[in-house]
């Protein structure tokens, strides 16, 4: 496999993942050694994060951000791209706790840099496939693309998914400061930006399987801000910036961060 293009770091947002977190890690390390982790912890009242203080004081590898309340993956995920910035990595790999994301593919993930900016982890291209989702999930999730390819008119399968790895130049470009969506919406609006800003995205295959410990954090707020945006951002870029409505939904106001531990 090529080499990526510096350090990587993968960015792991975790809330009451105690269960999944050791198995995570140990697998991402066994996948790719040599890349450094940072677990962003929403005050989780398992212990997630104190379990990852432990990793972290075991590994220089791994660090924890602890934040002081829940406040949404794309809050989780923001706060961890501004440490990453702050740093020397050259490459941030979003992925979740939960074993949903296979480590395994992430060396697939990486070589694909090569020839792109943004990396997508894609269920729904050749290759790619979904394991243990019960019918409706994979509905919801295959009707949100394509509604999201035809508002957008993008030629991403899966713009939804949250497996992906971005070079350092698409965050310092993307104005990370005006990023106020959440959960699936959060992975489209980022997407979106990246294809507007010009940057090469490309669609990798990867097998996502539903997880075994712990439960979803899908809800219906989730699915309805991501149609609300995804319309938005559609008809702006269709019919110009004031054929959006004013956004209903009350953005998230940012939770202070706490110290990172090594």
């Amino acid at each position: 496999m090529a080499e990526p293009p510096g350090p990587v770091l993968v960015v792991i947002p975790t809330y009451e993942e105690r269960e999944n977190l050791g198995p995570a890690l140990a697998r991402l390390h066994a996948a790719v050694p040599e890349a450094d982790v940072l677990v962003v912890d929403d005050a989780s009242p398992d212990g997630t994060g104190e379990l990852a203080d432990e990793f972290a004081a075991a590994d220089e590898r791994v660090r924890v951000l602890h934040r002081t309340g829940k406040s949404g993956l794309g809050a989780a995920y923001l706060a961890g791209f501004a440490h990453a910035l702050r740093g020397e990595h050259q490459v941030v790999v979003e992925m979740d706790a939960d074993g949903s994301h296979a480590p395994e593919d992430l060396p697939a993930l990486l070589h694909a840099l090569d020839d792109a900016d943004l990396v997508l982890g894609s269920r729904y291209v050749p290759g790619g496939r979904v394991v243990n989702w019960p019918w409706h999930r994979q509905m919801l999730s295959r009707g949100g693309n394509l509604y999201s390819r035809l508002a957008l008119g993008v030629p991403i399968s899966d713009i939804t998914g949250g497996y992906r790895v971005y070079r350092r130049e698409v965050l310092e470009e993307l104005r990370l400061e005006t990023v106020a969506s959440q959960g699936y919406c959060f992975q489209v609006d980022m997407a979106w930006r990246a294809v507007q800003s010009g940057f090469r995205v490309r669609e990798v295959p990867i097998t996502f399987t539903e997880r075994e410990r712990g439960t979803s954090k899908m809800n219906s707020t989730i699915v309805g801000e991501a149609l609300w945006r995804v319309t938005c951002w559609g008809m702006s870029h269709r019919f110009g910036s004031g054929a959006c409505p004013p956004d209903p939904i009350d953005p998230v106001d940012p939770i202070p961060e706490g110290p990172v531990r090594a």
